[in-house]
């Protein structure tokens, strides 16, 4: 994520990337080529003659002329490196998850309306062109009311990370992936009221998950989650979200030999199907503009709450949730 994030900064106008922090000294050098992920451009060799190159995070943290520090470290890694962060003086992105719980990533949220600093997750959902539109017909009640939805959010083994179902270090396929569509879920519906869930387990660690969510107005929605032990299929998510007027459809699916859409639709009520365009289809589009917003929020201008560490600590409360209906196989109350 650092790397996609450091592609994104470079898009973003009055922002100036001037310093980095790894403890590794090849990346501290400009090789990047090593890094490996689910989606994206893969690693380069970059040009850091321009950069400040930090061994440790308290050196660069000790930098005045940063303002805005944004966190791309392990999950396990990601409270210390806030609270040192918001001590600091500086204002705060995180990559998700905001924490392996929700009750460190709520006192978190604490600390930096403490600090007076901003604390921002990077759910990048809502700034991918198909959620956005999602939301924004939510918002908008383009078609009417929200009804109901069902999500999906798989990957193949992600063998580039070898601690993956470690819940004390990275917290499996519910804090890692599932945050994204329980956050999404959160901006739609509000929090809900219980959920239930089944899922295939990993060494005692849901791995594949279904899940039925109930929120308090009587609504429902359903998620899939998790990995499957097929590497042809690096990455797929997409959803299917009924309105009163409308259903709207998409879905993406990376495999080894390209990517695979069923594209973005509307399909209407009175029977027409509309394809709206939608964006570049360039990923790190997306991640601009979640950049952009954080960066605008941070100088001090008021933005969507797409990014607020509140709702990201409400996507570990549902997360946590499923994880205790997995092992009680009933019910659970969500908060």
């Amino acid at each position: 994520m650092g790397w996609i994030h450091y592609l994104a900064w470079k898009n973003v106008p009055h922002v100036s990337v001037v310093a980095f922090h790894s403890s590794d000294e090849t990346k501290r050098s400009g090789d990047w080529s090593s890094i490996r992920g689910n989606f994206g451009p893969p690693g380069e060799k970059i040009d850091v003659s321009h950069l400040r190159a930090h061994a440790t995070l308290e050196a660069l943290l000790a930098d005045e002329e940063i303002d805005l520090v944004d966190i791309c470290s392990p999950p396990h890694a990601h409270a210390a490196a806030i609270e040192a962060s918001l001590s600091a003086g500086k204002h705060v992105l995180c990559e998700k998850p905001l924490a392996l719980d929700s009750e460190s990533a709520q006192q978190l949220a604490r600390a930096a309306v403490t600090a007076g600093k901003h604390l921002m997750v990077a759910h990048v959902l809502p700034f991918l062109p198909e959620f956005a539109y999602l939301l924004q017909a939510h918002q908008n009640q383009t078609f009417g009311r929200l009804i109901t939805a069902r999500f999906r959010r798989v990957i193949s083994p992600p063998d580039w990370i070898p601690d993956f179902y470690d819940l004390a270090r990275i917290g499996g396929p519910l804090i890692d992936l599932h945050v994204h569509d329980a956050h999404l879920m959160r901006l739609l519906f509000g929090m809900p009221s219980a959920v239930t869930a089944r899922a295939i387990q990993h060494d005692g660690v849901a791995k594949f998950i279904e899940t039925l969510i109930d929120f308090p107005d009587g609504r429902f929605a359903a998620a899939t989650c998790g990995v499957t032990d097929s590497p042809a299929r690096p990455f797929g998510h997409g959803y299917e979200v009924q309105f009163e007027h409308a259903t709207l459809q998409f879905e993406c699916v990376v495999l080894k030999d390209g990517v695979e859409s069923l594209p973005f639709k509307i399909l209407h009520t009175d029977g027409r199907i509309e394809y709206p365009a939608l964006g570049s289809g360039d990923m790190v589009d997306a991640f601009t503009k979640e950049l952009t917003l954080a960066a605008h929020i941070a100088s001090g201008h008021p933005g969507e709450r797409f990014l607020d560490g509140s709702l990201a600590a409400d996507a570990l409360t549902i997360c946590q949730a499923i994880a205790r209906a997995t092992v009680s196989r009933q019910s659970e109350n969500v908060v």
